[in-house]
């Protein structure tokens, strides 16, 4: 089953480069469990690492409960998300800002794509808020050291693909990984229904 999406469809694809501001959306095989239908956001790519948060994997912890003075910036559901495995003591902020923010004038704000932004969480929440569409807030974060993550795009493992900045606070039922599929050129929408559970198909 890999084979058939890693040599057909993904020679299909011109391939899109990882840099922040794009997704990683996960092809529908892969190997790795923990990143079924993921959709990660790149926060940075250099030659030392790859650093993103998975959008798609909610928690049941409450923001009111855990960080409170957020509550106001964080768009509905008003919960933690698990960004990744790696470090899940750290908490990563990223959100879409307000129409006619300007990020280069605000150092609390790493541009990732228009009006989606990496947020300095040392900054004030008030002040966040009075910028910011809507933000989430991540547990850890995915992390991929030199080359690792350019072998498993190779294998076909990610789809690489612009970042719209409402993809961070999509509404609770909403299907990010099939939206995201949907949008894109053929032949990526063909996958876009492939079910949770093929077996059950």
């Amino acid at each position: 089953m890999h084979n058939y999406f890693a040599d057909r469809l993904f020679k299909a694809l011109e391939r899109g480069e990882p840099e922040p501001g794009q997704l990683l959306v996960a092809a529908p095989d892969i190997p790795d469990d923990r990143f079924a239908r993921a959709v990660v956001l790149i926060i940075e790519h250099n030659e030392a690492m790859t650093v993103g948060v998975n959008l798609t994997q909610r928690s049941e912890l409450a923001i009111y409960n855990i960080m409170p003075e957020w509550l106001p910036a964080v768009a509905k559901p008003q919960a933690l998300y698990i960004g990744g495995p790696v470090n899940q003591q750290a908490v990563v902020g990223v959100g879409r800002t307000k129409l006619g923010v300007d990020m280069a004038k605000e150092p609390v704000l790493n541009r990732l794509a228009n009006r989606l932004a990496h947020i300095d969480m040392r900054a004030d929440s008030a002040h966040i808020s009075e910028i910011m569409d809507g933000i989430r807030l991540f547990a850890g974060y995915c992390e991929w050291a030199p080359g690792q993550l350019d072998a498993e795009i190779d294998n076909g493992d990610w789809f690489v693909v612009p970042a719209l900045p409402g993809d961070v606070i999509m509404p609770a039922r909403a299907d990010l990984w099939g939206d995201v599929l949907r949008r894109q050129p053929m032949p990526l929408p063909l996958f876009s229904t492939y079910p949770v559970d093929p077996s059950l198909n």
